[in-house]
């Protein structure tokens, strides 16, 4: 039975990747991994704080000991535990600090995504917001080393914010609705 759950959990976190992390562009960088089979997609099944941790340093680890041409990068997602936003917010400093502890700092970053990410000083429907929004809360991380190719081989990556959040605002109709259905 988890089995299953996990897989739909996977199935509707790839169709967001798809349809609008690739689809809208929010990330130049993620059609790669994701068309090359390189990302990592882990449900973890923990309801408490304290256990998501040991997974999150699990999966740090995992991601740490593979080789990046079979694991580029690699997704938590954790449906059950810490849905609130402002709960989740507050956690990731519990993140930065397992990843300093465990001595990955200047080897993995974590990326944030939520079903109610919002910005500070936003709304709670603000567009921009559904930059970070997924259909579940997880974390991304990402070998430091991938982040910097990445980086250093597209022109203006300082503009990319405002360019997600402009795509993001210029959506009506049927692509705002099927945006706001995936998360």
């Amino acid at each position: 039975m988890r089995q299953q759950e996990d897989q739909v959990v996977i199935a509707k976190t790839k169709k967001w990747i798809l349809d609008t992390v690739i689809g809208l562009n929010l990330c130049p960088f993620a059609k790669s991994p994701f068309v090359k089979n390189l990302i990592q997609f882990s449900v973890s099944s923990v309801t408490t704080t304290d256990d998501l941790l040991v997974d999150i340093k699990d999966q740090l680890l995992i991601l740490h000991n593979s080789d990046s041409s079979l694991i580029e990068t690699s997704l938590l997602i954790h449906p059950h535990v810490l849905n609130d936003f402002l709960d989740y917010n507050d956690f990731l400093s519990e993140v930065d600090s397992v990843v300093k502890k465990i001595g990955l700092e200047n080897e993995i970053q974590v990326a944030s995504f939520h079903p109610r990410y919002q910005f500070n000083e936003t709304q709670i429907e603000d567009i921009e917001n559904y930059t970070n929004r997924s259909p579940f809360p997880m974390l991304h991380f990402l070998r430091e080393s991938s982040v910097t190719i990445a980086v250093d081989g597209y022109v203006d990556v300082d503009l990319i914010p405002d360019r997600n959040i402009e795509t993001l605002k210029n959506l009506r109709g049927e692509s705002l609705k099927k945006l706001k259905n995936l998360v």
